[in-house]
């Protein structure tokens, strides 16, 4: 695994969108603080979660978590549970799921099932005097 110099947490790239008010920031945080682990591969400074909700509290709520890496497409979770702690864990757990998805798509050498399958065999090129064989 890379080291990287300044290794991204969820205290220093989460930001509260609409529904959540500044206060709310810090047990969200703490929430999410299971992600720390996976987002350590990335740099703080280009990368960027925020989470929001519609309808707070009421049936039909709608919680959505944005996370922005530089490089990457922007992934986005969203959760319908009623309970607000409930929409919040379950668009975290969604989150790690997309972001371990996306590191064995793009590190398949870590991926046991994809190091197992049978690699096609390479077609040989001809030799570089056309392939005849030499005149008697």
């Amino acid at each position: 695994m890379s080291h990287v110099a300044n290794p991204a947490t969820v205290e220093d790239c989460l930001r509260v969108g609409a529904g959540f008010s500044q206060g709310d920031r810090n047990w969200i945080a703490e929430l999410f603080a299971t992600l720390d682990a996976r987002l350590a591969g990335f740099h703080a400074d280009t990368t960027e979660l925020e989470v929001s909700v519609k309808d707070r509290e009421v049936r039909g709520q709608k919680v959505t978590l944005e996370c922005w890496i530089a490089g990457r497409q922007k992934v986005v979770t969203t959760s319908q549970e009623e309970d607000l702690h409930a929409a919040l864990n379950d668009v975290r757990d969604d989150l790690r799921r997309r972001l371990n998805d996306a590191k064995t798509r793009q590190e398949p050498r870590n991926n046991r099932h994809l190091r197992e399958q049978a690699v096609p065999a390479e077609t040989e090129a001809p030799p570089a005097d056309g392939g005849y064989p030499p005149e008697m």
